[in-house]
């Protein structure tokens, strides 16, 4: 026999339903009538905002970045605090000129509280778009004079311009390109950078002195020099660069890389055309051109780096072709070789065998491995598409070697030479180099190695 269905059951979780909201009903009439859910600000809730901006007082920069990440009220609570004059006065460090510590302690301390400060804006401003959070950091870093253009009457002896690029560095570093080209737009405009570099390389160099440091001063302590990443580097020395023209790229880097003098800090633009330099004065150019040639960029070909070592090696006029060759070895192997193939395919033969003169006359002075310049001109041997082309550039080396001791010859027989003898040493080591040379030749030729 079927059983009976019971279809008078009853709806007990409409039940519980109904019983749970009259709890609560009760529980809420229980509380008062001014019961709240908990408030995003959490316990500081209660707290006044003048006892909220006494505790943030107690806290380090670092603390209170974490803090502002808790919730977007307590971010807003804590981006009034740095609006307020006490906030900025004790945020705003301006100790920039004290250098009496030793051992440059009190610089990296002021360089770490801006590192911090760097990361306190980025995370107060993270829900702003790019325009706003730039206007406002604007807004509060206004207030101190020495991270302006012109704003330090004493730049050279000042950290401001250094502590407003370490803050720049942390506050956009993981931004996209594109929010990095509006930081910078927002940089140019606020400065009028671009009107400021075109003021420099339309001069003639050396003429506006000031301009040419404080422009120098500005791309190396604000926009180039705390980037941990070579491609964040090239990407802001490729801001700077790209606008303008070849000739004036090349004039750019001699103002923001070049030789300074160790007096004043202002560029010295004969350096490179009066007398032979080091490798000091040279190393800031060549890690400046390996940083474009290495850069990961469509905005930077080989070529292009080239054209813009040969359009350097004429600033402010023709260099002395032992400057321009140590440059070439600090570059490095590969700068070195496009270099020198692009002068052999372009028919330039001669200039390219005096340039192997120097490059062995570098090697003799530094102490270097003669058999780096003989396997670069057996490497440069292989450009050339016949015999005949490979034997007459050879003739020329020969010949180069030959006209270049002589001319250092009659320069010092006719009287022309130093107090210190520097004309008759560079002679001496042009022999040397001479001899070395054909001696890794000869090694080369005869299939010996050296240490036999």
């Amino acid at each position: 026999m079927a059983s009976r269905i019971n279809t008078n059951f009853t709806l007990i979780p409409n039940q519980k339903l109904r019983r749970s909201n009259r709890q609560t009903s009760c529980y809420s009439k229980t509380l008062g009538s001014g019961f709240q859910p908990i408030s995003t600000f959490g316990n500081f809730k209660a707290l006044p905002l003048e006892i909220f901006q006494i505790i943030l007082k107690y806290l380090s920069v670092k603390d209170i970045s974490m803090l502002s990440m808790v919730s977007k009220t307590v971010s807003q609570h804590i981006i009034n605090y740095i609006s307020t004059s006490s906030g900025s006065k004790r945020l705003l460090l301006q100790d920039f000129h004290n250098l009496e510590l030793p051992d440059r302690r009190q610089d990296s301390a002021i360089l770490e509280h801006y590192r911090s400060l760097g990361l306190l804006f980025k995370r107060c401003t993270l829900l702003l778009p790019t325009k706003e959070r730039l206007k406002y950091i604007h807004k509060i870093l206004t207030e101190v004079s020495c991270f302006k253009f012109n704003g330090c009457a004493a730049p050279m002896q000042c950290l401001g311009l250094t502590c407003y690029g370490m803050f720049l560095q942390t506050l956009t570093a993981g931004w996209d390109e594109l929010e990095c080209h509006r930081v910078y737009n927002f940089l140019c405009e606020l400065t009028n950078l671009c009107r400021k570099m075109q003021m420099a390389v339309c001069s003639k160099p050396g003429s506006a002195r000031k301009l040419e440091l404080r422009i120098r001063l500005f791309c190396r302590n604000v926009l180039l020099d705390h980037w941990t990443h070579r491609s964040d580097s090239a990407f802001w020395l490729t801001r700077i660069l790209k606008p303008w023209p070849m000739v004036n790229q090349a004039r750019l880097l001699y103002i923001i890389f070049g030789p300074i003098s160790p007096q004043d800090g202002q560029v010295v633009w004969q350096e490179m055309i009066e007398e032979p330099t080091d490798e000091f004065s040279l190393k800031g150019l060549a890690d400046a051109i390996k940083l474009l040639y290495d850069a990961s960029t469509k905005e930077w070909t080989a070529d292009d780096v080239i054209s813009l070592v040969d359009e350097l090696s004429v600033v402010p006029r023709e260099w002395l072709l032992e400057n321009n060759a140590r440059l070439l070895m600090l570059s490095g192997n590969n700068i070195c070789f496009s270099f020198m193939a692009s002068k052999a395919v372009n028919g330039r033969t001669i200039e390219l065998a005096r340039l192997v003169v120097f490059l062995a006359l570098v090697c003799e002075k530094e102490l270097y491995c003669m058999d780096w310049t003989v396997k670069m001109m057996q490497k440069v041997c292989k450009v050339f598409s016949t015999p005949v082309e490979r034997k007459n550039f050879l003739q020329n080396v020969a010949n180069a070697f030959a006209c270049v001791i002589m001319e250092m010859l009659q320069s010092i027989m006719s009287g022309d030479r130093d107090e210190d003898d520097r004309s008759f040493l560079n002679l001496f080591h042009l022999v040397h180099a001479q001899a070395n040379f054909h001696k890794e030749v000869l090694y080369l030729t005869m299939n010996t190695p050296l240490s036999t």
